[in-house]
């Protein structure tokens, strides 16, 4: 209950409790709060934390409250001034993404093209200047960054924004950094920075959050909005910017970025069809060409293993991105001379995630890792010299470890091996040994993967299905 009275009194649905007079939080103004709430959300206002309302309070959303209380009103960063008396506003990318497998470039292209929404309706001009006098100055930070505002971590608030106005913080737009930012992409866990950053860039101009449904201007994140490049305001935000601005008469909206002589300032490309603009590292693998040293299904999504980086698949097997990202920027907590992982596999019985490498092990919890790790992996009752391969058999949710021609099956619920193992892989049929990894897909079936090639197991059986082995590369890269 006080968890729920501090999200209503943070965004603007319940006083705070008076520090001088000693006044609480009465029952009646709680029940008239979660009403408002429920209204402005979109539920049955019964004024009842009931469990749609208690979901909707875990939604990842904006910092901005929805409505105005005597004390947010005495706050800045929620008191809009109207608009900008200006109509050429100039934008900068300030700090970028410190763990994201977007790359620079990409960061900035989504930031102009959330602007570039803005600008094709109303008369404002959006320019990106390198310097630092920028009126909207956009930041990736993590919990509190010195604004009065702290973050709180992966989920929960996302990013807020500053309305136009004569303090130094106007227009001001901050993401925070321990969010998983992505774009194009299906990725159930990640935060689609276009969309998040068209909502931000919204208040930076002068817009308050609206109670309906389709709009931008929700507080809640519902998702990605489509291609940046096609996307459309719905109609009820541009109605509520034109009474703000004014409709654009011409076509040619917002500027394209100054082009800088030097290298710390690209040219800001057209958003490729994937996800990443940043050139090919020399000591990056091919990854239609390769083994991979470890694959593992996280989250409901397929993660291939290489050396220091690894690709990233959402659930209907699109790649987040042609570009991998390093596993020690994402996972943080694995050594930074790691070269390469042996066995990565989620944990069934808290979905913790299991990465091995020679004789130690890491558990994390989301990409954190856990205290006290690295450990041996003789906790698993596995010899000494490292696995091949690790993964979780949806036949009995018992996990599986191979090594070499051997293979033992351990219980992650009880937290023990066992009995009877190992056994020799020849049980397996069609499968090949040493595997380089295996893996549980979404389709209910298990995958173990050698060399260029992988194999398909169906549940509850012990032998790759006929027509098997298939090319990783064609059918998952």
């Amino acid at each position: 209950l006080l968890v729920s009275q501090d999200w209503l009194t943070k965004f603007g649905y319940l006083p705070p409790p008076d520090p001088v007079t000693g006044k609480l939080q009465t029952q009646e103004m709680l029940t008239k709060a979660i009403t408002a709430m429920q209204r402005f959300g979109g539920l049955q206002a019964t004024g009842i934390l009931d469990e749609a309302t208690l979901e909707l309070m875990k939604t990842p959303r904006c910092s901005l409250p929805d409505l105005a209380t005597a004390e947010t009103r005495r706050k800045r960063f929620i008191q809009a001034v109207t608009k900008w008396g200006k109509r050429n506003l100039s934008w900068r990318v300030r700090t970028f993404p410190k763990e994201s497998h977007l790359g620079h470039d990409t960061v900035r292209a989504l930031m102009y093209y959330a602007l570039k929404v803005w600008s094709d309706i109303t008369p404002l001009n959006f320019h990106e200047v390198a310097g630092n006098n920028a009126d909207i100055q956009i930041d990736f930070s993590k919990a509190d960054h010195n604004d009065g505002y702290p973050f709180d971590g992966p989920g929960g608030t996302v990013a807020h924004a500053f309305f136009p106005g004569d303090h130094h913080t106007a227009g001001d737009t901050h993401f925070d950094d321990d969010e998983y930012w992505t774009f194009r992409s299906s990725d159930a866990h990640g935060m689609d920075l276009f969309a998040v950053a068209v909502h931000e860039f919204g208040h930076a101009i002068g817009l308050t959050h609206i109670s309906a449904i389709e709009s931008i201007m929700r507080p809640y994140y519902h998702g990605p909005v489509g291609d940046p490049l096609k996307y459309d305001l719905p109609y009820e935000d541009k109605v509520r910017i034109w009474q703000l601005y004014g409709v654009r008469e011409s076509v040619s909206p917002t500027a394209k970025p100054e082009v800088s002589k030097t290298d710390d300032h690209p040219i800001l490309p057209e958003l490729p069809e994937n996800r990443s603009t940043v050139p090919l590292r020399r000591d990056v693998p091919n990854r239609c060409n390769t083994h991979f040293d470890a694959v593992a299904q996280i989250r409901g999504e397929a993660f291939f293993f290489k050396g220091k980086y690894f690709w990233r698949l959402t659930r209907n097997k699109h790649l987040v991105s042609l570009q991998p990202a390093q596993i020690h920027r994402f996972w943080r907590g694995l050594p930074l001379n790691l070269d390469s992982l042996d066995a990565v596999y989620e944990r069934t019985s808290d979905h913790k995630i299991v990465f091995f490498k020679g004789d130690r092990y890491w558990v994390f919890k989301d990409n954190n890792v856990e205290e006290g790790y690295p450990r041996p992996i003789s906790d698993f009752g596995l010899p000494l010299g490292g696995i091949d391969a690790a993964f979780s058999w949806a036949h009995n949710d018992k996990t599986y470890f191979f090594k070499d021609n051997l293979y033992w099956r351990y219980d992650d619920h009880e937290r023990r091996m066992d009995p009877g193992y190992p056994s020799e892989t020849i049980l397996w049929k069609g499968i090949p040994s040493p595997l380089d990894d295996a893996m549980r897909w979404s389709d209910g079936a298990s995958y173990f993967f050698r060399g260029k090639e992988y194999w398909k197991v169906l549940d509850s059986e012990l032998e790759a299905q006929p027509g098997y082995p298939q090319s990783i590369a064609r059918d998952w890269l």
